[in-house]
């Protein structure tokens, strides 16, 4: 299939795509100025002409902002919500993000907000080859989070079926009567979820099930082909935020494609504080952008999202979609630091998933960082849950962890060897690990130095 959503829009040249985006910025920088409290204050205290923002390159030239920024302009900081940018009579639905890493953020959306919201996953879900009669569950929480509502609304666009579990611990009856097509989940919820049917007599690969959809956390390649093993079928990326990002992976399944003309995305580096070429590993920063005439509830610049990614290709996709692809973005809050190094808990998870260690392992991990540097050594603790642990093969597990692990990252590889760097395992049985005695998303790297 090659069917699109908006295919004027996802297969313009990219000349047409630029000139677009262009319109798209100069419109959404002078509604920035006459509607936002923080961005008009912002632009007069940083002496910026919005006549002079016109292209990509000028929103380069723009200080970046963070999520410290939003909670500073909100209550209990401030009186009033200074990134609100239309009337509290015209906004639709307030969110909050989980405020995971600090007070939530809150964002104001009107219902022009949520159709471009919905398209942009409209978009996806049609590059991943659903159609009118496809049947979805979707296993994301439906409140102050917007994935599940968007989702739900791009799936009324499309004439799709949704089944609004909310979570992955439905009853498997659901599999047996409604015969659903696709599932949206992260990839621990897709293992749990085919775990129990294997339990109850059925099997994944004899389910209705034809195309999963694995979104709400990043993931390592290894991890997504080990779910599709399990389902016997294709499992699609997806990258959304309540800042309204939303990236689908089409079936070509070779990069997210970016909404360009909904979400302007550019790749920075903090350290260097320089925007980075294509292909070089950065932070995502985003600008809303608005067609010309449309409004919205809570509108950003150059907004430091803290995931990182690279830009894979702006090259017309095998799909025929114009739009540029990003690899699969990871949490910047989940990356650590060891003798100057760093890495990611998708590296972690990499090292897991390994081919032949899951002839042993459920998938279930997690990790714990120990010591200190200054004293001259950090350990962890890499601790895996086994289906039988007396017949687990603890050394091929061992022995396929650490040549993955190290394999790209010299710098940990020669604190390994010189002893800087210990790694150590532990094996459990099913619910052995220290997560499952907690409350909420389990935490998979832990730092205790």
């Amino acid at each position: 299939m090659n069917s699109y959503f908006n295919e004027e829009i996802e297969t313009m040249e990219r000349d047409g795509l630029d000139s677009l985006v262009e319109e798209r910025i100069k419109y959404t920088i002078k509604y920035a100025y006459e509607n936002s409290p923080f961005y008009r204050k912002w632009m007069d205290e940083n002496q910026i002409k919005r006549s002079d923002i016109k292209s990509h390159e000028d929103l380069r030239e723009l200080p970046i902002i963070s999520g410290k920024t939003i909670r500073e302009k909100q209550p209990p900081e401030t009186s009033d919500f200074e990134f609100r940018s239309i009337d509290w009579d015209k906004v639709f639905t307030v969110h909050e993000t989980s405020g995971t890493s600090g007070v939530p953020k809150t964002f104001f959306l009107t219902w022009d907000d949520w159709n471009r919201y919905a398209e942009k996953y409209a978009r996806a879900f049609i590059s991943q080859n659903f159609a009118p009669g496809d049947r979805v569950v979707v296993c994301a929480s439906y409140g102050m989070n917007v994935g599940a509502n968007t989702m739900t609304l791009a799936a009324q666009k499309i004439g799709v079926t949704i089944i609004p579990e909310g979570k992955c611990t439905f009853p498997v009856r659901i599999m047996k009567n409604y015969k659903p097509t696709g599932i949206v989940g992260s990839i621990f919820k897709l293992i749990h979820l085919a775990k129990r049917m294997e339990a109850e007599g059925i099997s994944p690969h004899e389910s209705s099930i034809q195309r999963l959809i694995a979104g709400g956390e990043s993931f390592a390649e290894e991890s997504r082909d080990y779910v599709e093993e399990l389902w016997g079928v294709d499992v699609y990326n997806t990258y959304g935020s309540t800042e309204g990002t939303m990236c689908g992976e089409c079936y070509k399944k070779l990069g997210l494609h970016v909404p360009e003309d909904l979400v302007h995305l550019d790749v920075y580096d903090p350290q260097l504080k320089n925007f980075v070429d294509d292909g070089e590993c950065g932070r995502i920063v985003l600008t809303t952008l608005l067609p010309v005439g449309e409004r919205t509830g809570t509108l950003l610049l150059n907004y430091d999202t803290e995931d990182t990614t690279v830009v894979v290709s702006r090259d017309k996709c095998p799909c025929g979609r114009t739009h540029m692809r990003i690899m699969n973005p990871e949490r910047e809050a989940e990356t650590f630091w060891i003798a100057g190094n760093p890495f990611n808990r998708v590296d972690v998870e990499q090292a897991v998933f390994q081919g032949e260690n899951m002839d042993y392992l459920t998938g279930e991990y997690e990790a714990f960082l120990y010591g200190d540097e200054d004293e001259g050594e950090v350990t962890m603790r890499v601790s895996m849950e086994c289906f039988h642990p007396d017949k687990c093969d603890h050394e091929l597990i061992k022995d396929n962890f650490i040549d993955t692990f190290l394999k790209y990252k010299q710098g940990l590889a020669e604190a390994y060897y010189d002893g800087t760097f210990n790694l150590i395992f532990n094996f459990t049985g099913p619910g052995g690990l220290e997560f499952y005695r907690i409350k909420g998303r389990p935490r998979r790297i832990v730092d205790r130095r």
